[in-house]
């Protein structure tokens, strides 16, 4: 079950994971096969807790890994919202993030993750 903001309980659903998704997708090269293994990644990832209530945070935040492994620029454009980024400040510290974090995988040799295919 999702707590929500408003503390209406609702169960899980994954289509409504991959519908968020999607929005942040819009006009990126991310097929629909690829958002239905992220929101298999989300739905799993939160089974794994064990909790039997989740929180809408708790949501957003088993997104923001998979989504960035997917596209960076999807994910930058979903954290915005979730993160409710005020100004170019958040963006641009977002953006340093993501360059440290392929700088790092670059030097330890690890595969920085490609885009997606078009569908």
């Amino acid at each position: 079950m999702v707590v929500k903001r408003s503390g209406v309980t609702e169960p899980f659903s994954r289509e409504k994971v991959i519908s968020g998704v999607r929005k942040a997708c819009q006009g990126r090269p991310v097929t629909e096969d690829a958002l239905a293994q992220l929101g298999q990644r989300v739905e799993e990832c939160l089974r794994a807790s064990g909790s039997a209530e989740l929180s809408t945070h708790d949501v957003g935040l088993a997104i923001l890994g998979p989504l960035k492994d997917l596209d960076v620029v999807a994910y930058l454009r979903f954290a915005s919202v979730y993160r409710a980024y005020d100004g170019l400040e958040d963006f641009e510290a977002a953006i340093a993030e993501l360059r440290a974090e392929q700088a790092f995988a670059l030097e330890d040799g690890a595969p920085v993750p490609a885009p997606a295919a078009a569908s």
